[in-house]
């Protein structure tokens, strides 16, 4: 009985000692975790631990500490009632931000901007959409105060008021463009009949070429063609007829959008300076002075455009008019005209006008007369490229042709012809006040200024201070 009861003992002294060993190691573990290691606890911990793995055996404990330790009247007893168990150690978390990497920190910051910009101009696309007439006006204007502005500035320095200055170039210039008017409906008007017979005349000798040519068409199947497109004129007569009113409304809207461009270009040329001041006002005054400086280097650029593309829009007017007179071609002049205001509208409107002028050659005078035509067209077009356009209007409003491409079809499909107009000098203008802007904010850097909106912030700001900090250790 004595010899169970001595065995239980030690057994019981050697659960204790196994026990006091886990708990010692738990304790390192947890001190380890929070960055601080007890030493004489880890110390004694692994004496313990490596003298037992050396000698195979385990080394006895005090018996009178065992003892204590286990009566539950003892402070180190975990029913005593002042034991204090350890704290759980939580670890510490990342910021989730610096758990996110650089990249896709980096795409989500322009993501959401990117977003906040495209909302912001489809709004104004869709403003822009609804009150169309009026931003096409106050365009139109703009681009005539760019091409009399400079004729204003001459009257000036003659000695002439700025009242009368501005009526004389207003009156002037509007009374040009009415005669240009005139005259293309007038000679329309003048060749119209002659032109009809020529075109019926043409009709029948291309019918007849179809029927002589190889391609083996009979005069049934042009018949059938002709008649399919009577019953379709007649069965839409209705659609033809709406088309005719709506020509109507739209007739009026130009009328209006003319007048508002007239009164427009008057108070442009009259009281442009204190518009511009105005418009300055309503600019935050961090941002003034980039403005102040983009703003005349636009107006420039606007000028130079105008100025550069009615020259070479008059010369392709001349010479192709003049190609088509030589070869008898009827309405030589009034397609001319055509041809000069289609040139406004880059690319699209030189292929427009082109076509429409071996058209009529075809139809009034034959493939030959056509292909000359044609001959003369290409020939002058490839001159205004490659030679006219960068020797008038220069590097400051050039644009490339991509960009031309994209601006005069995102320019027609939101506003027509005259968002095709206005396209191509919008985006010059745009092209000269971001490189100015950008130009302007590295001088100010370089210049010591402080840099305009919120510095860096979270893990941002961390990085970069880490950043300066290793450049400072290293200078």
């Amino acid at each position: 009985m004595a010899k169970r009861a001595g065995w239980l003992g030690r057994l019981g002294n050697r659960l204790n000692r196994v026990e006091a060993r886990l708990q010692a190691r738990r304790a390192e573990v947890e001190a380890e975790s929070i960055g601080a290691v007890p030493a004489k606890a880890s110390g004694a911990a692994r004496s313990g631990e490596g003298a037992g793995a050396g000698s195979g055996a385990v080394t006895p404990a005090d018996p009178a500490s065992e003892t204590h330790a286990e009566h539950p009247g003892h402070p180190g007893h975990p029913g005593h009632p002042g034991h204090t168990p350890h704290p759980p150690v939580l670890r510490g978390r990342p910021d989730p931000v610096s758990v996110v990497p650089w990249g896709m920190r980096v795409a989500a910051e322009v993501s959401w901007r990117l977003l906040l910009l495209a909302g912001m101009l489809w709004v104004v696309m869709k403003v822009i959409s609804e009150v169309r007439l009026v931003v096409l006006a106050f365009a139109a204007a703009l681009l005539v105060t760019a091409l009399l502005q400079p004729f204003v500035v001459r009257l000036r320095r003659l000695g002439l008021p700025r009242g009368l200055a501005t009526a004389v170039t207003a009156i002037l210039g509007f009374v040009v463009i009415g005669l240009v008017g005139w005259f293309v409906v007038w000679q329309v008007m003048e060749n119209l009949d002659d032109l009809s017979n020529r075109v019926r005349e043409g009709i029948n000798e291309l019918k007849t070429w179809a029927l002589d040519s190889p391609f083996h068409v009979t005069e049934k199947q042009i018949n059938d063609i002709a008649k399919n497109l009577s019953e379709t004129i007649g069965t839409n007569t209705e659609q033809i007829t709406s088309a005719g009113l709506q020509g109507v409304t739209v007739l009026v809207e130009v009328l209006t959008g003319i007048l508002l461009a007239m009164f427009s270009t008057l108070f442009l040329l009259y009281d442009g300076k204190r518009i511009w001041t105005w418009v300055l006002g309503l600019v935050p005054a961090t941002a003034r002075p980039g403005v102040a400086g983009a703003g005349p280097r636009a107006w420039r650029t606007l000028t130079a455009y105008v100025r550069g593309t009615v020259l070479v829009a008059l010369i392709d007017a001349i010479f192709i008019g003049l190609g088509l007179y030589f070869l008898k071609v009827p309405m030589a002049v009034p397609l001319a005209v055509f041809i000069f205001l289609f040139a406004f509208i880059p690319l699209v409107g030189a292929v427009v006008s082109g076509a429409l002028a071996v058209v009529v050659a075809l139809v009034t005078q034959g493939p030959w007369t056509a292909l000359m035509t044609l001959a003369v067209v290409l020939a002058v077009q490839q001159i205004e490229g490659h030679v006219l356009q960068p020797f008038i209007l220069g590097r400051a409003v050039r644009v490339h042709p991509l960009a031309v491409v994209l601006s005069v079809a995102a320019g027609g499909m939101v506003a027509g012809i005259g968002g095709a107009v206005v396209a191509v000098p919008l985006v010059a203008v745009t092209n000269t006040v971001v490189v100015y802007l950008r130009a302007y904010s590295r001088d100010q850097l370089l210049h010591g200024a402080a840099a305009i909106g919120p510095g860096p912030h979270g893990s941002t700001a961390v990085e970069q201070a880490a950043r300066e900090a290793g450049r400072d250790q290293r200078a």
